[in-house]
């Protein structure tokens, strides 16, 4: 009996900064891009605690349940938190924003999500990132899931803060993420005396000892093969060009839309209008006299491979979620999760056309 064992060379501080530079040019960026040994929920987590503190007054935006987590974040850190919360099924706008900042002028950190995955909704970050930068607050965003699904482009709207992970739109391993950071938001970690330090939510420790030492000796041994692995899905994404990629998953989005549509048995997009809907995942609103959690786990019997998931707590019982991003966001992906939605509904005695699904 033979044994193969896994004898990797140890990853150089030279080829962990190459892979830093490759995903800041997937930005667009000429900030600083840390990658953070961990999943995005480090980051994110890592950059509030940085960045805010007693003294802070936060506009935090919840367009779903991640805009939540933020708000308690803030508060925990000793921040005034002012929520700005719109329905799921929408998104948030920038004159909603400009109205904010206009009836509270003390505000100095905004945070908002991209892309709520959970809810389906996507924001308009460009036109909101002109009204926070105008108001000259810190701008902290979200864009795990809409990187690789939508543009992400730090530089161009202003974000001083911008976090991502590679597990959704740009198909790569879950247990790294990164967070581009502006120079003002380096200079506000700086002078907050409550930010971490030597600890492994310390943004502060990856730029003094890591990015001031010119990126020569890293912090830690890193997790190899997550990084690898993110290397081999950034080079992917070169290789397919990113405007293709996105491509994909918004031609996945409109299919799925125009599918449950057509499907003709009560599904309904759950965020009302097109372009308010995040392009690396449809929710889809489920007919009265149906549980969307028993929809979905009736349709994973079928084929339990299918990108389909119930929404989260209460809306486990409304919502269901086509998760088309990465691999699956293709029309082969789309039209299983509605053939198997479609069965499942059939099931329950709704009319269906699966006719219908096939040519969306």
């Amino acid at each position: 009996m033979t044994h193969a064992y896994l004898d990797l060379p140890p990853l150089s501080a030279a080829r962990f900064a190459s892979i830093e530079d490759r995903v800041a040019r997937l930005l667009g960026t000429r900030q600083d891009v840390v990658i953070m040994q961990g999943e995005a929920l480090l980051p994110l987590e890592g950059a509030i605690r940085a960045a805010a503190g007693p003294g802070t007054t936060a506009l935090n935006v919840i367009t779903g349940p991640y805009g939540q987590t933020f708000g308690n974040w803030l508060r925990d850190c000793g921040a005034e938190v002012i929520d700005l919360a719109v329905p799921f099924h929408t998104a948030v706008t920038a004159a909603q924003i400009r109205e904010a900042l206009a009836e509270h002028p003390e505000i100095d950190f905004v945070s908002l999500v991209h892309a709520e995955a959970a809810t389906g909704n996507t924001n308009p970050v460009a036109e909101i990132g002109e009204v926070v930068r105008a108001h000259g607050a810190l701008f902290y965003l979200d864009a795990v899931a809409s990187v690789g699904a939508e543009p992400v482009l730090p530089d161009a709207w202003g974000v001083d803060l911008c976090v991502i992970g590679a597990q959704k739109a740009m198909g790569g391993p879950a247990g790294v993420s990164a967070v581009s950071v502006s120079e003002r938001a380096w200079t506000r970690m700086a002078a907050n005396p409550y930010a971490p330090r030597r600890s492994y939510l310390s943004l502060l420790d990856w730029k003094e000892r890591w990015i001031d030492g010119g990126r020569k000796a890293l912090l830690h041994a890193p997790a190899q093969l997550e990084m690898l692995a993110l290397e081999a899905c950034v080079e992917r994404i070169e290789t397919e060009g990113l405007d293709a990629v996105m491509a994909r998953h918004a031609s996945a989005a409109a299919a799925t839309r125009a599918g449950a549509v057509a499907l003709d048995g009560g599904l309904e997009p759950y965020v009302h209008e097109a372009e308010d809907a995040a392009p690396v995942a449809t929710t889809l609103r489920v007919p009265p006299g149906t549980v969307a959690s028993e929809l979905v786990s009736r349709a994973l019997e079928s084929d339990p491979t299918l990108p389909l998931a119930a929404g989260g707590g209460a809306l486990a019982k409304e919502m269901i979620r086509v998760n088309h991003y990465g691999a699956d966001a293709t029309p082969e992906a789309v039209r299983n999760c509605l053939t198997a939605l479609g069965k499942a509904l059939a099931e329950k005695g709704l009319n269906v056309n699966l006719d219908g699904v096939a040519g969306a």
